[in-house]
């Protein structure tokens, strides 16, 4: 295979090629040339018109934040002001006719203004194209080029999962070929609508559309765009479109933002794309309030290394179907599975310097990635056409090999309560034939093991607040990607290669992390590591799973025991991480924790599961809890002994030990609720002595029990009712839950 590497010298040899498509543009159209100039402006050598009916004119009024109001103007704050002296300094060069215009020269205080008029929005002819050719525009008041007024092809309630084609979108940007354009731009704090607190003016970025915009470059790709932002860099209020060229962007806050709210698109097609974001106080390298989706170019994108912000960041799906694709943050939001296109999601325990090499490498040293980070990250999104499905591969971070502790399926080493199906006999039990069981000696051995998510010999049931996920920090130097496993976390130094002394870290005394409903707060209390770290050298961090909207880090030493400051509050599936710092020379170690706040921490249950709400209501009982700390398992057989058990729990009966059958264990993690149903006639064996605990149970065996305890009782419950017509032979988990539910 090829040697690829993500330096960033090669990703420019890289882009040097013109990408096919929809990368490139052209015009045929007659051009208009606007030369810019802070002594003259002129349209096709003449000197720009002052008259608002021009194609091209000069002399409009700047929109700015103005000082001296009080808050009924608007959201600003002082430092989002301008005096009316900085703004008349600003040449406004507007367009307001449809057609092409070839941009040159510089403006050193001033703004490009395309402005078609308010009908311009429903008319396909509103079309304006320009293409940047040497342009150079700087504004400090507002942002230095803006599309007010053009063709809109979409809605902003029209939800387009994720597709748009920009083609004919009103407003068009060409960089020409062999061209470098500067754009320095401010913003528009929001101004209200005179009387009101509606918005009248927000523009957030440099270079700014109100519209739908579409970004090419021509036939070599060549051309370059370099914006510069006070605040974000590249915005469309609706969808935007990269699809050629060469874009780079440094901004205080977000690098790019599309920002209609679960409806807006930002498509990257070719080209590539570099965005330094978050240099103020936050700001995420890619920020679409709907939808990212990645076909091609390469794309080099970080965020601010001081809040929880990531390269990548949408509300909606991030979907990667081609292109080289590099993000770094503290936390990337999470890559969508239906991503046509291989990808990797490594999530550090701690806190990663700038400076560090990132590489990546199969399993015969080829080297798929190589990167010298600008900034202190935690998080990396990487997707490459060399990345392959069912391949292993190699981290490292500065030579030194790394290892992960979870991936998409939850985390390594065990966890939670339960554990595998027992093994056994898998063979359907005689049905109850009515007659009462023989009583039979007690079996040799020992118990079998705790199936189906059962808790080891229960006092009085589960623990009602939750379920405890402690994992035990084992980790593996294989990142192997496959249909399902992208996503690796808590990854650290390889304790076998670092040379370092292992650590690990317990949480509450060793109790582990509950998870809990909504409305009460999960509990943080002190953190014991089993070596002398100091505390400025134990880093933690909470993220939610997967990584959307929460991302929390501290040194142990930051907290002063206040652990508040860390934990998520809001309904989620989260994730602890306790670490060693990368630069401790002494010891290094990781351990985890996931937990949930509200709702089911199992990645294998879907909200829109036909069995979700049963099993919902019956963890946040304690009456059935998972398989394991991320797996509910709910297309997995149920055992007899399984059905007792939950039964038993879900009826808060009393326990009763049993001599009944020769293959139940005294005293063991189900007997005493299979004594109960014996004692209660609600189960017999295979009329040989034995209940056969392990072996699955059917439909028919399961109704027959409770109807067995529906006559017992007297109760008035239709049991034919409980049971679909569709539930026959062997009950899974998921048809336990939602047949128990009911009976709450």
């Amino acid at each position: 295979m090829l040697k690829r590497t993500m330096s960033l010298m090669l990703v420019l040899i890289l882009t040097m090629t013109s990408v096919v498509g929809v990368a490139s543009a052209s015009t045929t159209t007659k051009e208009t040339v606007i030369n810019l100039s802070d002594s003259a402006v002129t349209v096709d050598g003449q000197k720009a018109s002052t008259s608002s009916s021009a194609a091209v004119y000069t002399g409009a009024s700047i929109v700015y934040y103005e000082d001296g109001h009080d808050s009924s103007y608007g959201e600003g704050t002082d430092s989002d002001t301008h005096s009316a002296e900085e703004a008349a300094k600003h040449t406004v060069v507007t367009i307001t006719k449809p057609g092409v215009y070839r941009v040159t020269g510089k403006l050193s205080k001033g703004q490009l203004a395309i402005d078609l008029g308010e009908d311009a929005a429903s008319d396909p002819t509103a079309v304006v194209t320009l293409i940047l050719d040497g342009a150079d525009i700087t504004s400090t008041v507002a942002p230095a080029v803006i599309f007010y007024n053009v063709y809109e092809p979409y809605s902003n309630t029209e939800d387009t999962k994720g597709i748009v084609d920009l083609s004919h979108a009103g407003a068009q940007v060409i960089l020409a070929d062999g061209s470098v354009n500067t754009v320095n731009g401010s913003y528009v704090a929001r101004i209200y609508k005179e009387g009101t607190t509606k918005k009248l003016h927000k523009y957030d970025g440099a270079f700014y559309s109100k519209m739908s915009m579409n970004i090419s470059g021509e036939a070599k790709g060549t051309g370059e765009l370099h914006i510069t932002a006070a605040n974000e860099g590249l915005d469309s209020e609706l969808h935007l479109a990269l699809n050629g060229g060469k874009v780079y962007i440094q901004s205080q806050d977000d690098g790019i933002n599309t920002n209609e709210d679960g409806i807006s698109v930002t498509s990257i097609n070719g080209g590539y794309l570099y965005v330094n974001a978050g240099l103020g106080a936050e700001g995420d390298g890619i920020d679409s309030n709907g939808y990212l989706t990645i076909n091609g170019g390469t794309i080099v994108t970080m965020a601010n290394d001081r809040s929880p912000d990531g390269g990548i960041d949408a509300d909606k799906d991030i979907t990667i179907n081609g292109g080289t694709v590099l993000a770094l943050g503290t936390r990337n939001d999470a890559t969508s599975s239906t991503s046509k296109q291989p990808f990797m999601e490594f999530s550090f325990a701690t806190t990663q310097a700038k400076g560090s090499v990132i590489s990546l490498k199969d399993s015969a040293g080829n080297e798929l990635l190589s990167h010298t980070a600008e900034k202190n990250f935690q998080s990396v999104t990487f997707s490459s056409a060399d990345l392959k499905l069912n391949t292993e591969y190699h981290l490292y971070i500065n030579g030194v090999q790394q290892q992960y502790t979870g991936n998409s399926f939850g985390m390594m080493g065990g966890g939670g309560f339960g554990g595998n199906r027992p093994s056994g006999d898998n063979g359907q039990a005689a049905p109850p034939t009515g007659e009462r069981p023989t009583t039979g000696e007690k079996p040799e051995g020992t118990p079998p093991a705790i199936p189906d998510g059962m808790q080891a010999k229960p006092e009085g049931g589960f623990n009602p607040d939750g379920q405890n996920t402690t994992v035990s920090g084992e980790g593996s130097t294989a990142f192997k990607i496959t249909d399902s496993i992208h996503s690796f976390s808590g990854i650290s130094e390889a304790t076998d290669n670092s040379g370092k002394t292992k650590v690990t870290f317990t949480v509450n005394d060793g109790a582990g992390i509950q998870s809990v409903a909504s409305g009460k707060s999960v509990v943080l209390k002190g953190v014991t590591a089993s070596a002398n770290v100091p505390e400025s050298d134990i880093q933690l961090t909470v993220t939610d799973v997967p990584s959307e909207n929460y991302s929390e880090t501290y040194l142990l030493s930051e907290l002063k025991d206040d652990y508040s400051k860390i934990m998520p509050k809001e309904d989620g599936q989260y994730r602890l991480t306790i670490a060693v710092v990368s630069s401790n020379e002494t010891y290094t170690g990781v351990s985890q924790w996931q937990f949930s706040i509200g709702m089911l921490p199992f990645t294998d249950v879907k909200s829109d599961d036909a069995s979700y709400n049963a099993i919902k209501t019956l963890y946040e009982k304690g009456i059935m809890i998972g398989t394991s700390s991320t797996q509910f398992s709910p297309n997995s057989p149920v055992t007899r002994a399984t059905a007792i058990t939950t039964l038993g729990r879900l009826l808060n009966i009393k326990q009763t030990e049993s001599n009944a059958f020769n293959d139940v264990v005294k005293n063991s993690w189900y007997s005493g609720y299979v004594g109960w149903a014996v004692e209660n006639g609600l189960v017999i064996g295979d009329g040989k002595g034995n209940f056969m605990p392990n072996a699955n149970l059917t439909a028919e065996q399961m109704k027959a029990v409770i109807s067995r305890y529906v006559e017992l009782n007297g109760l008035n419950i239709a049991v034919d009712e409980l049971f679909p017509n569709t539930l026959t032979g062997t009950m899974t988990r998921a048809d336990l839950a939602s047949i128990l539910s009911k009976l709450l």
